[in-house]
């Protein structure tokens, strides 16, 4: 019995651990602690705002008002309000993307290989990269979300509607290239009109 339920616990673990491997934000070395960070160094939470619902605005002004407070106090105060900030912007952005909420993983874990390449397509300029990593069929959409992508990515940080328009067409490339269709509801509509 004891051998079964340890084949059990490994089994969840392995299983939880494949699933966590793949994410992409909610890692040190993803976009949206890239977006803490910067947020941090230029005093400007519009970095994170845009990874956000505006719904969650509040709770994340608090927490970088917060952060910005305690993190000049010493060393290790920065350390805990630095890593505090990563997580709570996380934690809001994994809640607008109506997925669990697991931690922030460490710098290096294991990402996808698709979600490496469609990085690497933002930052070459065109999707060679992905060449290969997308069936045929799957192309045309591929290049109208990554056309999508490249027509908003030079936004205002100070725009952040701009920015959460990016954010939006970012996010839907990469579950695209990744083989998901799950719509990001993170800019759901708002006062009549589309974030």
């Amino acid at each position: 019995m004891k051998k079964l339920i340890l084949a059990l616990i490994l089994l969840t673990g392995l299983f939880l651990s494949s699933i966590t491997s793949f994410a992409h934000c909610d890692t040190k070395d993803g976009p949206v602690v890239a977006a803490a960070i910067k947020a941090i160094e230029q005093n400007n939470i519009n970095f994170a705002l845009i990874w956000i619902q505006p719904a969650q605005e509040k709770e994340i002004k608090e927490a970088f008002e917060s952060v910005m407070k305690v993190r000049v106090l010493s060393a290790e105060a920065q350390k805990l309000a630095d890593n505090y900030f990563y997580e709570t912007l996380v934690r809001l952005h994994r809640i607008g993307e109506e997925m669990p909420y697991t931690g922030v993983k460490p710098a290096g874990t294991p990402i996808d290989e698709k979600i490496l390449a469609a990085d690497k397509s933002i930052a070459a300029g065109n999707l060679s990269p992905l060449n290969n990593m997308v069936p045929k069929a799957r192309q045309a959409e591929l290049k109208k979300r990554f056309d999508k992508v490249m027509s908003l990515k030079q936004y205002d940080i100070n725009d952040v509607e701009g920015g959460r328009k990016y954010v939006e067409a970012y996010v839907q490339f990469f579950h695209f290239a990744e083989g998901e269709e799950k719509h990001h509801p993170v800019h759901k509509e708002k006062a009549g009109h589309k974030m």
